[in-house]
């Protein structure tokens, strides 16, 4: 590092005021930036393992449970749905596929039941 000198203090001020107005510019011209709208994206397992804080063995896992929603498959490669996965995020646990067909298999034998009694 330059040793600086008292004479040189003025110079460097001056220097240091202009490039902090120039960092000020740029931010405000990024800020003003329309958004990028994310919302057809679609991510690689290695994204969403990083998105949802988990590791990739454990996404393939919850993809073959169908746990995971927005899951498009590509040959041997998995994509999946950026807004969905975010929309899954927000709105907090869903059910597994064993519990979807619990609720499907009590549906359809009230509904039986019902059927059997108009008769």
């Amino acid at each position: 590092m330059n040793v600086l000198k008292f004479e040189d203090l003025p110079n460097l001020v001056t220097m240091l005021a202009k490039e902090v107005s120039q960092l000020k510019d740029l931010l405000i011209k990024n800020q003003e930036r329309e958004p990028v709208d994310n919302s057809g994206q679609l991510l690689s397992i290695d994204e969403v393992a990083e998105l949802l804080h988990l590791t990739k063995p454990t996404i393939y896992s919850k993809h073959s449970k169908g746990e995971l929603p927005g899951v498009c498959k590509r040959g041997k490669r998995l994509y999946f749905q950026r807004d969905v996965i975010i929309d899954w995020i927000k709105s907090g646990r869903t059910k597994s596929n064993a519990e979807i067909e619990t609720a499907t298999d009590e549906y359809l034998s009230n509904n039986k039941k019902g059927q059997s009694n108009e008769k």
